[in-house]
């Protein structure tokens, strides 16, 4: 048979011991005025995944390469350009 008794005295055991838990962990968390430091590990929020290295975007851009000479456009480019009838 279900001694009730027994189960009883047992539920409220565990009771004390949650309610003497959530005491302490209420305590932990009024602290005692600003806290000077790092938080211990198991009190900053481990949901957010740790970050390491450069930003995203923040990659080195590649160098463009510089204008060669035959790229550039000369005096006689320009004239030209306005006047077709000069063309050699």
């Amino acid at each position: 048979m279900i001694d009730v008794a027994k189960i009883l005295a047992e539920l409220k055991e565990e009771k004390e011991q949650l309610e003497q838990a959530i005491l302490t962990l209420e305590r932990l968390a009024q602290g005692r005025g600003p806290r000077r430091g790092r938080p211990p590990a198991w009190m900053s929020d481990e949901g957010a995944p740790k970050r390491r290295g450069r930003p995203p975007g923040s990659k080195n851009k590649p160098p463009e390469p510089p204008e060669t000479a035959g790229d550039q456009e000369t005096p006689e480019d320009l004239e030209t350009a306005k006047d077709p009838k000069k063309v050699a």
